[in-house]
């Protein structure tokens, strides 16, 4: 009892910190975008897209092994087991110093094709190079100097990364802001990207040792410790392969944008993630905070917990996704219109299709937290038929209907491998059960949540809301009540009809 405990009180910890940080981080985002817009164009904003997109590339040289690491960490942090994650972190430390040699290789040949990549643009080539090696460095140093962080996050302590990070990064946009507004330099821009990123590494790794004062990591050992672990090797093999599906998905969406369509829709396509990714980062942050935990229940061994803490967390993944699916469908648009202009508005289908793939990406998070707790990582077929479905419907789909079939690759490829195949693959490998179950299970929530959001929009349009499109305060006025409506009417639905969400809300009183 006592470890549950631990567990559930580090998870809420962890939820509470995430919370505090993805409001204030919102609210900047969009303030932060619009000057951005306004002072260094649309087009600038695209190309700092685009670079660090071309950057995680090279970030792909990762393999894995930060996961790996976190996989093999649950046990001994489990058992309190210091000198073995000493060791541990020993061997990532050196694993992760070559890693940023490759990436720093790498990153200075891909630099020469700079021009080929961007040759029709209005800016001059230095502020290309200059962003671009701005970027480069930030990156390198998690590599050289920040590799300890990984402890905090499978030790449930997560809260002390995204609280030092969080708090540097919102003082640097600030600075940005200034910067943009009063100078309108690039150069300046792009400086300041790096050095909050030398700011943060220091602060980090001061934080690291308060809370860890025993740690003592010797990267020069890991070369020979690395042979006494050779699970991380195995591992790492695997998770690569899954990473690099997941990657090539989202790293290549802005590039296959600009190929079909134009560089200012990678902007304009971008205003919109910027509300979805933020959202979405802010829920998984807060959902993900049970990951570490669900590791350790795992390694606990009670099967019959386990699946009901399976359940529990897929109710919440479901109230939460549709939930928010629901408001964003309804209240995006207006917003758009009236923070940068209805000429920024995308076509309703483009919205959809955002929504569809944002809901398959919010659910899957609790089959890919017990997988990963559960060390399945074998299947290493399944991220290459995802990828190479992805590219291949991207590629059709953007020749024939632009932005939208660029968009379909992602909802085609992950409905078919991380819809059907992640849970029969949990579920027959990690549970020994009939997968069948999900199923009626998983049936059963997309019944309740459709008819959630059926029954909201029609109670919703009874209401006499002024138009959100108006002014701000309409638009306040009718987001909270189309929030509280669709929030209401899906808590009531998930109650009455799934134990899941029973046990939740009964865990959480307790």
């Amino acid at each position: 009892m006592p470890q549950q405990e631990s567990r559930v009180k580090k998870s809420l910890l962890n939820a509470r910190v995430n919370l505090i940080f993805y409001f204030l981080t919102l609210v900047l985002s969009f303030f932060s975008r619009k000057i951005f817009l306004d002072t260094l164009g649309a087009d600038f904003v695209g190309l700092t897209v685009t670079l660090q997109n071309l950057l995680g590339f090279l970030n792909l040289a990762e393999l894995g092994i930060g996961s790996a690491i976190g996989y093999v960490l649950y046990k001994p942090l489990f058992d309190h087991d210091e000198g073995k994650i000493n060791e541990i972190i020993s061997v990532f430390g050196y694993l992760y110093r070559w890693i940023g040699f490759i990436i720093l290789g790498a990153g200075l040949v891909l630099a020469c094709f700079l021009p080929l990549i961007f040759p029709n643009t209005q800016f001059e080539i230095g502020i290309i190079f200059f962003a671009y090696f701005a970027f480069l460095a930030s990156s390198l140093i998690g590599y050289f100097a920040n590799y300890k962080q990984t402890l905090l996050g499978a030790d449930q302590k997560n809260y002390v990364v995204t609280a030092y990070f969080q708090t540097a990064n919102i003082v640097k946009v600030l600075i940005q802001i200034a910067s943009a507004y009063y100078t309108g330099s690039y150069y300046l821009w792009a400086s300041i990207e790096l050095i909050f990123g030398i700011i943060y590494s220091i602060i980090l790794n001061w934080k690291i040792k308060q809370v860890y004062p025993w740690l003592r990591s010797e990267v020069r050992l890991g070369k020979q410790l690395f042979k006494k672990y050779p699970e991380v090797m195995k591992y790492t093999k695997q998770l690569f392969v899954h990473k690099m599906g997941g990657f090539i998905q989202w790293q290549t969406t802005p590039f296959l944008i600009y190929a079909f369509v134009s560089l200012q829709t990678v902007a304009y396509y971008g205003n919109y993630t910027i509300i979805v990714d933020k959202i979405n980062s802010f829920i998984s942050n807060f959902l993900d905070s049970t990951g570490a935990g669900v590791g350790s229940l795992i390694a606990e061994g009670n099967r019959d917990k386990e699946y009901r803490v399976f359940w529990e967390l897929l109710a919440i993944r479901f109230f939460v996704s549709g939930a928010v699916m629901f408001s964003i469908f309804m209240l995006i648009e207006p917003f758009i219109s009236l923070w940068l202009g209805f000429e920024y508005v995308l076509p309703r289908m483009v919205l959809i299709i955002i929504l569809i793939n944002f809901f398959l990406n919010l659910t899957r998070g609790a089959t890919d937290q017990f997988i990963y707790g559960h060390g399945l990582f074998y299947d290493t077929w399944s991220p290459i038929v995802e990828s190479s479905i992805y590219i291949i419907v991207a590629i059709i789909g953007g020749h024939f209907l632009g932005l939208k079939g660029v968009l379909l690759g992602a909802t085609v490829s992950l409905t078919l491998v991380i819809g059907c195949w992640k849970p029969y693959f949990l579920f027959t490998k990690g549970f020994k059960m009939p997968v069948v179950k999900y199923w009626i299970g998983w049936s059963k929530y997309i019944l309740l949540i459709s008819l959630s959001g059926v029954l909201t929009y029609y109670l919703v349009s009874l209401i006499p809301l002024t138009l959100p499109y108006k002014n701000w305060l309409s638009w306040i006025v009718y987001a909270v009540v189309t929030t509280f409506s669709i929030i209401i009417v899906e808590l009531t639905f998930l109650l009455l009809f799934t134990q899941g969400m029973r046990d939740f809300v009964r865990r959480i009183i307790k």
